[in-house]
């Protein structure tokens, strides 16, 4: 198999060391676009693949093609890249906010997958909602999905809109954690422990539950009230996050991410 990445920052060389980890490709059918000199010279320390540039011959007649260039500079890159593209049998585009129909138009291809990953795929442990242009032949859904599924699990979305709420709840979704226990150490210094106890206590305590959560057939309702005794401690904090509408407010910051979200792809 062949494989281009058009951009290579963050997200692009995750999907590139997974893919070679998992033997999805070889360095030397994995080809790095990539158009910053200095950028170009970093990638080719790293030697994971070739290094070319749009208008290189040799990144034509690829399997796949990965858009991973930041959304305002798809237009330029989509009509450099275009010549190139228009027979290809699969475009996944990792770009935020950018519909399956802006892509097909600027590229004149419909054999496109728009993809949502999330930070943690940089450890393999990545959430992605993908969905896919109506044209798209099975087969080369299967063949998506099993790639995106190098950097942890996908799910596949029907509806393209839904893409918006994915974005919301797992693309943002790891700040909002780190959001969490990042109050929780603040809360930990405040009442007398030093900073590194506090972390680790917080960090383990969110690992654990994790892990509780993820291996029991008791409902997220059940887990509370099995830590939350009558009169206790637990239930003094929880009684103050519905007295301050704690849930509401994080599921009202879910939806505007979401309008955020639809903002963007228009």
């Amino acid at each position: 198999m062949k494989i281009t990445i058009v951009g290579c920052g963050n997200m692009g060389l995750i999907f590139a060391h997974a893919l070679l980890k998992y033997n999805i490709v070889s360095k030397e059918n994995l080809f790095l676009v990539e158009k910053n000199e200095q950028r170009q010279q970093d990638l080719l320390k790293l030697d994971i693949g070739n290094v070319v540039t749009t208008n290189d011959s040799k990144i034509a007649n690829s399997d796949i093609y990965i858009i991973a260039v930041k959304p305002q500079d798809f237009e330029k890159v989509a009509g450099e890249l275009k010549s190139l593209l228009q027979s290809a049998k699969c475009i996944i585009s990792i770009m935020a906010g950018v519909k399956i129909s802006r892509i097909e138009s600027l590229l004149g291809n419909p054999n496109i997958v728009r993809a949502m990953p999330n930070s943690p795929a940089e450890l393999g442990m990545g959430m992605t909602g993908f969905t896919a242009s109506s044209s798209l032949p099975l087969e080369q859904v299967h063949k998506a999905e099993n790639l995106l599924a190098t950097t942890g699990r996908a799910v596949f979305f029907e509806d393209e809109d839904l893409i918006d709420s994915c974005t919301a709840i797992s693309g943002s979704g790891p700040a909002y954690f780190f959001y969490v226990v990042k109050n929780m150490i603040d809360a930990g210094i405040k009442l007398g422990l030093d900073e590194a106890t506090a972390a680790i206590l917080v960090k383990q305590t969110m690992l654990g539950s994790f892990h509780l959560m993820n291996s029991t057939d008791k409902s997220l309702d059940e887990l509370i009230k099995a830590v939350a005794s009558k009169g206790g401690t637990t239930e003094a904090a929880l009684t103050s996050f519905n007295e301050t509408h704690v849930g509401d407010n994080i599921q009202k910051g879910l939806e505007r991410a979401r309008d955020r979200a639809r903002e963007l792809s228009k």
